[in-house]
């Protein structure tokens, strides 16, 4: 039973993270038919593109700084509830933006909600700026510069989401250099819905630390010794990864052939209720069906923490934390 680990995530993003009933309670609220996009308790989408509609509908039923401390303090105390020490959520200032609460509206509400949580039950949290690929290059380069620019201390990363297949890397790339500039840890989702040459284009242009999902470089050797001798981390979520049908199964997924090879992997939950899974449900994933063993299970962990965004003190206050729980081989 995965109680038994201390469970780490620095892949999930906020809205993808709400959970049908508390979404449908929106809707109620705001006056939304949402028939559409959930159905028989669950949300309701055929491919990527459907998910990303779907996506963006479960969003603007959160409107208000508050609706966004709600949600955010919600996830974060049932990621504690199952042993969660540390939680990164990517957030995108564009949506506070579209729903009229601006940027800073919007950050605020859901740093409400992180201090809520870790008052409640002591988890750690920190908060990654996503640009949306698919509205384009001048888009994820203002959310670079609202990131290095908010005086959130909490704000400690900078990513790019969205509709992988749109437009090149290169065109982004210059919203990495702002983060950069700023002293944000970097990572962009690649080598999921595309393959392996989208990873390399990543570690090309981007120069991450980590990367979001990037399995499909197991489709080229030379790219996955690559990941080993650059350090970089992949944040794998395998739960979305079968659902969007990136890999048939579970029993297919590359996970185990990553670990094997020498890459730093972490596992996540990406937008858990979209895809029928959760943070627990993808350690159990990992240990029961692709068959990973606690050392291995632990050993992502402590990758997640090293390769977290966030200062000295908190990392090595989290990681003797771990430490003291493998001694200890008991519960949280």
């Amino acid at each position: 039973m995965t109680h038994r680990f201390l469970k780490t995530e620095i892949h999930c993003h906020i809205e993808g993270a709400a959970p049908p009933a508390l979404s449908h309670r929106q809707a109620l609220k705001y006056g939304v038919d949402t028939s559409s996009f959930i159905a028989d308790g669950g949300y309701v989408w055929r491919d990527f593109a459907e998910f990303i509609a779907c996506y963006d509908k479960v969003a603007s039923l959160f409107r208000t700084p508050d609706d966004y401390a709600l949600l955010t303090e919600s996830y974060l105390s049932e990621l504690a509830g199952i042993g969660t020490i540390y939680s990164e959520i990517i957030v995108s200032p564009d949506h506070g933006d579209r729903i009229g609460v601006g940027a800073d509206g919007y950050l605020a509400g859901i740093t409400d909600g992180i201090h809520a949580a870790r008052e409640k039950t002591g988890i750690e949290t920190r908060i990654i700026v996503t640009g949306e690929r698919h509205f384009g290059p001048d888009s994820v380069i203002g959310a670079a510069r609202y990131a290095a620019r908010c005086g959130n201390s909490l704000v400690t990363g900078f990513n790019m989401a969205g509709e992988e297949r749109m437009g090149r890397v290169a065109d982004y790339a210059p919203a990495f250099d702002i983060a950069r500039d700023a002293g944000l840890g970097l990572t962009i989702h690649a080598g999921e819905v595309c393959g392996a040459f989208s990873v390399a284009d990543a570690l090309d242009l981007v120069r991450p630390s980590r990367i979001g999902h990037g399995v499909r470089a197991i489709e080229d050797p030379a790219l996955v010794q690559r990941l080993v001798e650059t350090g970089v981390v992949l944040e794998v979520c395998p739960g979305s990864n079968i659902a969007l049908d990136v890999f048939p199964d579970f029993e297919s997924h590359p996970l185990r052939q990553l670990i094997e090879a020498g890459v730093r992997v972490c596992i996540n939950s990406d937008d858990p209720p979209f895809f029928s899974t959760s943070l627990a449900r993808e350690y159990e994933i990992a240990s029961e069906i692709i068959g990973l063993s606690d050392a291995q299970i632990n050993a992502m962990t402590r990758t997640a923490l090293e390769a977290a965004f966030v200062d000295e003190t908190t990392r090595s206050a989290l990681l003797s934390r771990l430490d003291r729980r493998q001694a200890a081989g008991d519960d949280a």
